[in-house]
Formats: structure tokens, C-alpha cells, sequence
């Protein structure tokens, strides 16, 4: 039997602001497919043959095609509801990030899953200010994908 992913609850976003040091996760894994991968390249004009040529990619430095980068990293937005449920909100926010790192690819037909980690909390208007770091992983890798601190405002 597996154990359940961890997930931080928390009713209102005034208790975010004890939150800190809080560890979440792993999400479900989710499989990185080729399919995605040239959706990518469509929405964003990137078509670098790592990305979208298999046979190439397959002789190239990573033997598969791999996601873009950017990819892997905007699946933290899929990932962070999965760690995170705040209740009694109006509106949760992206603000933005802070230090974001590719450390290892993600190659065509990868599990990744996410965790996260509340770094800081703090007051913002009437709502919390959050920054919650999300790595990325690799299933059967020892180096995540991408590292990426996030920051996010709740309101009530």
C-alpha cells in the first residue's frame, strides 16, 4: 500500500503565515509524452530539434527527445494546487518566482511529480504573501528537473 501524498491545508490565508518550513508532496506522477512536448513547441515557436525530432534526438546528447525547459517549469502551476489547498480565499495570485534552475532534463516518457516546501510567509493587504519552493523530479533520477521558488498572494 502507498502512502498518500502530503498536502498542506490550511482554512484561511492568515494561517499561511505559520507555515513555514512546511514540507508537501510527492504529487501523482504525471508522464511527460511527446504529444506535450510539440504542444510546447506550437504555443511557444520553439522547435529546436531536441525537442521535436526523435529520430535526431534519439543519436543526440540525452539518446530521446527531452521537454523544453519552460515546460517543465510551467508544470509547477499544476503541481502547487496539488501541494497546497488554502480555503476561504477570493483569489489566489502567481506573483512571480525567484531562482529557477534546470539542474536535468526531462526526457520523452518521464514520471515527474512534484514537492514543494513553504520558504516564507508574510502579510500582503488583506491576504498572505507566499513562497513556496517546487522541485520537480525525475522518477529513477537522482537530480530533479527544476527547482523553482514561487510566489503566490492569497486573498480572503
Amino acid at each position: 500500500m502507498s502512502t498518500p501524498p502530503v498536502q498542506l491545508v490550511v482554512n484561511h490565508p492568515s494561517e499561511l503565515l505559520d507555515t513555514v518550513g512546511q514540507t508537501m508532496g510527492p504529487t501523482p506522477p504525471m508522464v511527460i509524452d511527446q504529444q506535450r512536448i510539440d504542444q510546447f513547441a506550437e504555443a511557444t515557436g520553439d522547435h529546436q530539434w531536441i525537442h521535436v525530432d526523435p529520430v535526431r534526438a534519439a543519436d543526440g546528447p540525452f539518446g530521446a527527445t527531452v521537454a523544453h525547459g519552460y515546460l517543465t517549469l510551467s508544470l509547477a502551476n499544476l503541481f502547487l494546487p496539488q501541494l497546497l489547498q488554502v480555503n476561504n480565499v477570493s483569489m489566489g495570485v502567481n506573483y512571480g518566482a525567484d531562482t529557477i534552475r534546470f539542474p536535468n532534463v526531462v526526457r520523452v516518457g518521464s514520471r515527474i511529480s512534484g514537492r514543494g516546501e513553504v520558504i516564507s510567509a508574510e502579510p500582503h493587504k488583506t491576504g498572505a504573501k507566499l513562497v513556496v519552493r517546487i522541485t520537480i523530479e525525475v522518477e529513477g533520477e537522482q537530480r530533479p528537473a527544476c527547482i523553482v521558488d514561487t510566489i503566490s498572494l492569497f486573498y480572503p
